[in-house]
C-alpha cells in the first residue's frame, strides 16, 4: 500500500491527550489524511466543522479524535447520570456504525470511556441493558436511538459532542425527521461541540449545517476526479445473457483477492451468488433480507479472507472500510450516479490502488450517460472477445431466482389445502373426462350450492379461500381435443354453472 495519501503532518504535532497517542501509534497511525490535517485544528479548540472529502480518506478518525479530546480536556458535569451520553454518533447504516465502534474501540482503547453501539435487527434487550448500565460515547442508527429514547433510556441534555457522519446519505434514506426529533432535544448547538462529515456538502446538508452548529468552520478536501485518481475504470457492453458467463470470465482472467459485487436487485444477488458457487467460487452474499447477525459474520469472513468474493445490494455502499478491495464490479449500472461513486469508492482505498468494472446491459446501459457526466468523464470502453465467456457449470438454484419462476413457485405453494373446495369436485372432473355431463341439472346444481355454503363458510372465518376458489373454478382447454369438455357460464347471482 502507497502512503502517497498522507500530508507530513503528524497526530503527536497536535496537542492530543497522551492515552490517545498510545492508541494511534499501536494502531499503527502517524501522519495525518488531508481531511484529518485541514479539521483537527479547528475541532481540537472546540469550534464546529462541516467536513466533505471523498470516501476512503479518514474522515472518521479526524472526527473520533476531536470527540476523545473534547471529552478527556473537559471534567464531566458533576450533575450528570449515567443515562445521559457525552457524545452521539449518528450513522445511516448499521454496517457504518459497527465500522465507527470499531475504530472508536482501537484508539480509545486506553481513555477509560465506555462505548455503546446502538442499532436496528438485532440485540433489542442487550442495547437496552448496555444504556441502562450507561455509556461516555454512543453510536447509533436514528431508528433504534429513537426508539430507546422515547422510552426515556437515555437522555440527551447533557450532550459535549455531536458527530452526524455521511449527512446526505441520512437524507437520501429518509431519516431527516428523526434527526431533527433527536436535535432538538439536546443541549443548545453554543453549548456542544458539533461536527457533521459527508463526501458530499449538498445545499440541504448545508441548511442542516448551519440550523443546528454553531458558526461551523467548512472544510472542503477537493479533488481533481470525483472517483479517487488510483481505480482502474473500465466498461463492457454485454446482452443480459452475456452477463453471468462475462462475470465468471473476468474473476477466472484477473483471479482478485477480494471482490465486491454490486446489483440493483435482491433476486440479481441470489442469482449470482447461487452461480459463482456452482462454478467454484467461495462467496457470499448481503442483502436487506439477510439477517443482522448474518450479515455482520459475512463481513468478517470477506476480511479474514474466508470468502473472496461479496454479491451486494446498496446497502455495503457507503461507509464500510472493508481493506484491500482489489476489485469493484457493477454487474448492473446503478440509477443513482452518486451511488456509483460510492459502490467503487469500496477499492483503492488510503491510496491503495483497484480495478472498477461495469457491466452496461439491456436493462441499465442508458444510466451510463449520468454516471460519466457526474464523474467528469468517459468511463473507458472494454471489449468483449469469445473467450472472455466462461462456459457455465448449471447452478440448480438458478432458475428459482428468475421472476416467472418465482411466479410459478408462488402459485405452486399457493395449492389448496386438503378438503378444501376450490372447484369441481373429483367425481366431476371424472365424469367430464368420460363423456358429457347429463342433461339433468340435479346434480350439478346441488354441487354448485354446496360450493356455495362452503364459501360462505369461509367468508366468515375470515379465509381468503373464497377469492382462490372462483379463479380456479374457470378452466382454460389446454389439449387439441376440446370437445369433451363442457363449456362454463357463470350466472348473475352464484357460482359458475356447467352445461
Amino acid at each position: 500500500m502507497t502512503t502517497t495519501h498522507l500530508t507530513d503532518k503528524k497526530f503527536s504535532d497536535f496537542a492530543l491527550h497522551e492515552s490517545l497517542l498510545q492508541g494511534l501509534n499501536e494502531a499503527g497511525f502517524e501522519f495525518c489524511t488531508p481531511i484529518q490535517a485541514e479539521t483537527l485544528p479547528h475541532a481540537l479548540v472546540g469550534k464546529d466543522v462541516a467536513g466533505q472529502a471523498q470516501t476512503g480518506t479518514g474522515k472518521t478518525m479526524a472526527f473520533l479524535l476531536a470527540a476523545y479530546q473534547h471529552l478527556l480536556a473537559k471534567e464531566p458535569d458533576t450533575e450528570r447520570k449515567k443515562n445521559q451520553p457525552r457524545v452521539l454518533i449518528l450513522a445511516p447504516t448499521r454496517e457504518l456504525a459497527i465500522q465507527i465502534e470499531k475504530d472508536a474501540s482501537v484508539i480509545g482503547r486506553h481513555t477509560g470511556l465506555k462505548l455503546g453501539l446502538v442499532y436496528g435487527g438485532t440485540g433489542y434487550d442487550t442495547q437496552r441493558k448496555m444504556l441502562e448500565n450507561g455509556v461516555d460515547i454512543l453510536v447509533g442508527t436514528p431508528g433504534r436511538l429513537i426508539d430507546y429514547f422515547k422510552q426515556g433510556l437515555y437522555k440527551l441534555d447533557r450532550l459535549d459532542v455531536l458527530i452526524m457522519d455521511e449527512a446526505d446519505r441520512m437524507f437520501d434514506m429518509g431519516f431527516i425527521k428523526d434527526i431533527r426529533f433527536l436535535l432538538h432535544r439536546m443541549t443548545a448547538p453554543a453549548d456542544r461541540l458539533s461536527m457533521l462529515f459527508s463526501a458530499t456538502l449538498s445545499h440541504r446538508v448545508e441548511e442542516l449545517a448551519y440550523e443546528h452548529m454553531n458558526d461551523p468552520v467548512e472544510v472542503k478536501i477537493e479533488s481533481e476526479t470525483v472517483t479517487a485518481d488510483k481505480i482502474t475504470q473500465i466498461v463492457y457492453h454485454p446482452g443480459n445473457e452475456e452477463k453471468l458467463p462475462l462475470l465468471v470470465g473476468l474473476l477466472n482472467h484477473h483471479k482478485p483477492t477480494r471482490t465486491l459485487i454490486f446489483v440493483n436487485m435482491k433476486w440479481v444477488a441470489e442469482k449470482i451468488y447461487n452461480g459463482l458457487r456452482a462454478n467454484g467460487f467461495k462467496a457470499g452474499i448481503i442483502s436487506g433480507d439477510v439477517p443482522q447477525l448474518k450479515r455482520e459474520r459475512l463481513l468478517q469472513e470477506f476480511k479474514d479472507d474466508k470468502i473472496s468474493i461479496l454479491v451486494a445490494t446498496d446497502v455495503a455502499a457507503r461507509g464500510l472500510h472493508i481493506p484491500a478491495v482489489s476489485h469493484v464490479i457493477n454487474y448492473d449500472l446503478p440509477q443513482d450516479a452518486e451511488d456509483y461513486v460510492h459502490r467503487i469508492g469500496r477499492t483503492a482505498r488510503a491510496g491503495a490502488s483497484g480495478d472498477a468494472i461495469s457491466f452496461a446491459c439491456e436493462d441499465t446501459a442508458y444510466f451510463l450517460m449520468d454516471i460519466e457526466e457526474y464523474i467528469g468523464k468517459p468511463i473507458p470502453p472494454g471489449r468483449i472477445e469469445p473467450e472472455m465467456l466462461a462456459t457455465l457449470k448449471p447452478s440448480s438454484s438458478t432458475s428459482r431466482n428468475r421472476p416467472d419462476s418465482r411466479r410459478e413457485n408462488k402459485d405452486r405453494y399457493n395449492k389448496p389445502r386438503d378438503g378444501q373446495h376450490t372447484g369441481p369436485r373429483s367425481g366431476d372432473r371424472d365424469k367430464r373426462r368420460s363423456g358429457p355431463p347429463s342433461t339433468t341439472n340435479q346434480k350439478p346444481a346441488a354441487a354448485s350450492n354446496e360450493r356455495k355454503n362452503d364459501d360462505r363458510k369461509n367468508d366468515d372465518s375470515g379465509s381468503k379461500r373464497s377469492n382462490a376458489a372462483e379463479v380456479v373454478q374457470v378452466e382454460t382447454p389446454v389439449s387439441p381435443s376440446t370437445k369433451d369438455i363442457p363449456s362454463i357460464r357463470r350466472g348473475k347471482d352464484g357460482p359458475p354453472a356447467i352445461g
